[in-house]
This record gives structure tokens, C-alpha cells and sequence, in this order.
């Protein structure tokens, strides 16, 4: 689904044009995402990296 935003918004181009960043939020999901991973890291960190 492409979403058409506004001509006069801010839109940074890198790459020659092919990514564009608007400004904006991150998704709810995503932020569940980063926090599961960073709660698995640190889980993984104490549990599995025993030194013998």
C-alpha cells in the first residue's frame, strides 16, 4: 500500500533517490520487536555464555 503524502513535507533522498525518509513514528510492532529481542539478548547473555 503506498500512502501519498503531502508535497511540502521534508523528504530526504539517499542512494540516488532510491530510499527516501520521510519524518514520522515507529511502529508499535516494531518497537515490541526491539524490545523482545533486547529482553532474549540479555536472557541469552547470562544463560548461555557460561566460561568454564
Amino acid at each position: 500500500m503506498i500512502r501519498h503524502e503531502p508535497e511540502n513535507e521534508p523528504l530526504e533522498r539517499y542512494a540516488g533517490g532510491e530510499i527516501e525518509v520521510r519524518p514520522g513514528r515507529v511502529n508499535r510492532w516494531l518497537l515490541v520487536v526491539y524490545a523482545v529481542l533486547a529482553v532474549w539478548g540479555v536472557w541469552y547473555l547470562f544463560a548461555c555464555w557460561r566460561v568454564s
